[in-house]
Parts: C-alpha cells; structure tokens; sequence
C-alpha cells in the first residue's frame, strides 16, 4: 500500500470519526464546541480529492453523524412492534445510510465546482450550502430536522441569532465558524495579520450573538399563572392495552386531583388512548368537568378523535370557557401515516410495523384556551418545526407541546427532543409547557433556559407558574425569510468572489 492510499484511507476514516463525534454536541451531553470542530475536520479532509471522493467522505460523515445521533429510532423498531430483529437493524440503517446522502451530495457538489483552497470558499459558501442542505432536509419527504446544528448552542452566545433568523441562522453562525478554523488549517493562515483577521471575525459572530441575548422580544401580558403537567409514565406495551386503560386514567386522575390548586393541568399525548365520543371517554370528562367547576382548573388533554367522516386524528382537548381541539398536523410518516399506501402496504406487512392511519390536521387552527389565555398546541413531533409552531403566534401567550417519548426508551431521543423545544420557546419568545408520559417534561422560559424538568420514567406532576407574554420577535415576525436571504447572499457573494479570483489566476 502506497502511502497516497494510506493517506486517503485515513481521510476515510477521519470523515467517520468527526460524524460520529458530532452528536455529542447535542443533549444530553451538551459539548457544544464539538459542532465547530466536527464540520471543520470535514471541510479539511474534503479539499485536495476529487467529488466522488468527497461524495464517500460526505456519506462516510453522515453514517456516523445520523448512526450515532439517531440510533434510537432503533430502539421504536425492535422493541414495540412485531419486527423481527434483523429487520429493525435493516430498516435503521437504511435510514441512517439515507440521511447520509445529504453531507455526500454537499461533498460532491463543493468538490466538483470550488475546488480550490480560498476564503470566500471556506467563509462564505461551505456555511451557506451547509445550512441549505440543513434547511432541505426539513422539508423534503416531509422532513427531519433533528440534529440541525444551531441546536447544539442553545447554552452558548450563538443562541442570539435564534429569535432573528431561527434555527438555522444559529446553524449559520456555527458553520461559519467551522469554516473560518478549516480555512486558518488548510491554508495555513497563520502569519500575525491573518490570526488577527481570524480572531476579528470569530469575535465579531459570537459578540453579536452575545449582544443579540441581551435583546428582549417580549413583555408581560398578564398575570401569572399555575400549572400542573401530569407525567404518567405508562410504560409503552401498556399505554394501548385495553386491560390497562381503566389503571392509566385512575393514576392520572389520582395526580390531577392531588393538584386541584393549579390554574391550568395539561396531560400529555394521547393520555387517554380511546376516542373522545366513546363513552368511557365521556365518563372520564365527567369527572373533570365536575373538578373544573368546583376548583376552576382548566384541562389540557392529549386524546384520538374521530369525525363525522370518520377520519381519525391525535388530538389535543381543551376543557375551559371555550372547549375546543387542535388536531396534530404534522405527522409522522411510517408512525402515524402511511404515505404513498399503495406501494409501500406490502412493504409494511413484511416488516411488521405498528401503524396508525391518523390524518393531518389543518395547517392554521384556532388556539386553544386555558386559564383565560390563547394556548399555542403543538405535538410530540412538531416541535421540530418552527414554521409550524409560529403559527399560533402572535395571539398565543403561551406554548404548549404534549408528547409520549416513550417510544424510544432510555436513548438520548427525549433528551434531543427537550433541546428542540428549548430552541422553540427562544425562536417564539414565550414560554413553553412540555408535558410527557415517561419524561422529559419541562417547563421552558422564553429564553431558552429550563426553569423546572421532571424525572424521567417517574410517575410525577411538575407544577410551577408561568408568565403569559406578548411580543413578536423577527423570525415570528417573517419566519424563514431573513434565513432564506442571508443564505443566498452569502452563497452568491462567495460564489463572485471565488470566480473573480480564478479569473485572475488564468
């Protein structure tokens, strides 16, 4: 072996490493400068090959990024259906092998038309088209946005950008920065004037996002008030079993009723598991009618309904002065919808995947309420997507997102899942109330910070009081937009100044 291939071999497998190490920017554990140091051992070992290396390279980075990072969908495969194991681990990586096409086609595409070593490259196109393809994957095939960079910031400075531009102008600024050290590595930029540029431009990024925090979206809109989140921790082979349903609602009117006290109680997704007109459902409203009038509690509920044309959907109840639901819009492909059914029914049948046939929800609904506020519903899975939830906004004084991750076990999922909600109530500027069925339920300040979590797999009732706001910030304001601009004028700038320089060369 010659030492040109060993070299390449190596590169293979650093592409590997920095993917796998990236996830661990992420919650739980939180190591955020892993998010700068992963991309830009990428960006280096991507310069100097050809695209189809840089496509292996790209692949290579998103097996270990999505292989570590989303190995719990998993744990959903193998353990709460009927797949057979050899199944699930093919289906996993089928998924993970998928997603890893995104970094692959950036490689390729970096490769084969800015090959060279430049700063507009590094600064300037490589954070732009990162972002994009972020962005592309939130909406493609109805979209997985999980494990965006910018969620890894939520602790650090860069978390200013997100009221601005979302979720991904913080994505923007850590690219940028992994970029900057890329280019400082492989160009060997590292005389006094070129460090002192450096250093200029990372402090310039990360003292605006510092003095972007300082900034305040959002004032009170009344007075406080108390709630309770009923966590019931049923385990997920139980939740759906009929002979457990009557022992599930006894525990959650048990705690309810130990919390009489609170202004508003919210019980988490799918709670109760039978359809709102069934009459063991009514029974159970019943009941809580009967506390609301004697306590003036209002009710949150997470439960299936059906319409008059029978069309089934994962609802959440409001029981208040206006009664009313908000029926989840977007849904699961595979979990709780089957898409294109007539080609993939048989496909299904072979792997034995537990289904659902819920229907969406429609885009825009009114907001609940609760407490005498507007109540911005959103669950389990939307809370990926700030497009969605940015729809109850401005009229909505606080969000709400139910959730039952109890499908992916004791795997870093509910903990990914609390930092994405964290990135929703800092985007919105309000407070956001997650309550769960296992954990992790939190209440979120609009700043991002979590003032009070549950246990996770506890039977518990996190109670607080939370401040009703009003406020718009920008990415309320004009949602993706600003991002969408940025991103182009970065990529279109960096574009003209790679071209001009190669003109320049010839």
């Amino acid at each position: 072996m010659n030492t040109r291939t060993t070299y390449s071999i190596l590169g293979d497998f650093l592409a590997l490493i920095a993917g796998a190490i990236l996830p661990f920017a992420f919650a739980p554990f939180s190591w955020f400068f892993l998010a700068i140091i992963a991309p830009a051992m990428l960006f280096v070992i991507w310069q100097n090959v050809t695209p189809a290396r840089c496509f292996w390279r790209g692949w290579l980075f998103g097996v270990g990024f999505f292989g570590v990072g989303v190995s719990w969908v998993y744990v959903s495969f193998s353990d709460f259906s009927d797949m057979p194991m050899i199944s699930a681990i093919l289906l996993t990586v089928a998924f993970v092998a998928f997603l890893a096409l995104y970094p692959a086609i950036l490689g390729w595409f970096v490769a084969r038309f800015f090959p060279d070593i430049h700063y507009g490259k590094y600064l300037l196109l490589l954070p732009s088209l990162w972002v994009l393809f972020e962005w592309i994957r939130s909406w493609l095939l109805t979209g997985f946005p999980w494990l965006s960079l910018g969620y890894s910031q939520i602790e650090t400075p860069l978390r200013g950008f997100a009221p601005i531009f979302g979720i991904y102008g913080v994505s923007i600024a850590v690219a940028f920065t992994a970029g900057l050290l890329a280019y400082m590595v492989r160009a060997n930029q590292w005389k006094m004037e070129e460090t002192l540029l450096a250093i200029l431009l990372f402090t310039g990024v990360w003292g605006g996002g510092w003095i972007l925090t300082q900034q305040i979206w959002y004032k009170s809109s009344d007075s406080p008030f108390s709630v309770a989140l009923i966590q019931g921790n049923i385990p997920q082979e139980f939740k759906w079993n009929q002979a457990y349903q009557l022992e599930t609602i006894e525990r959650y009117l048990k705690l309810t009723q130990q919390h009489r006290s609170a202004d508003v109680v919210i019980w988490p997704e799918t709670a109760i598991t039978t359809f709102y007109h069934f009459q063991f459902t009514q029974k159970i409203l019943d009941i809580l009618m009967q506390e609301r009038a004697l306590y003036q509690t209002d009710f949150l509920l997470g439960m299936p309904y059906v319409d008059e044309q029978g069309l089934y959907y994962n609802s959440v109840l409001s029981l208040s002065d206006a009664p009313n639901f908000y029926h989840k819009n977007h849904l699961v492909p595979f979990g709780e919808y089957i898409p294109l059914m007539n080609w993939f029914d048989k496909w299904l049948d072979f792997l034995k995947l537990p289904m659902s046939s819920f229907s969406a929800g429609d885009f825009y609904q009114e907001n609940l309420t609760a407490a005498g506020q507007m109540i911005g519903v959103s669950i389990c899975y939307e809370a990926a997507f700030g497009e969605r939830i940015r729809t109850a906004l401005p009229e909505a004084s606080v969000l709400v997102n139910v959730s039952n991750d109890a499908w992916f076990g004791n795997s870093i999922a509910p903990h990914q899942h609390l930092e994405i909600a964290q990135m929703r109530a800092l985007e919105m500027g309000r407070y956001l109330l997650r309550a769960t069925n296992t954990g992790i339920s939190a209440i979120i300040a609009p700043s991002g910070q979590v003032i009070a979590r549950s246990p996770q797999f506890e039977v518990y009732a996190l109670t607080g009081e939370v401040q009703p706001l009003q406020g718009v910030t920008p990415y309320v304001r004009l949602g993706e937009l600003p991002l969408l601009l940025l991103t182009m004028a970065m990529l279109l700038l960096g574009m003209a100044i790679y071209g001009q320089t190669r003109r320049d060369l010839i």
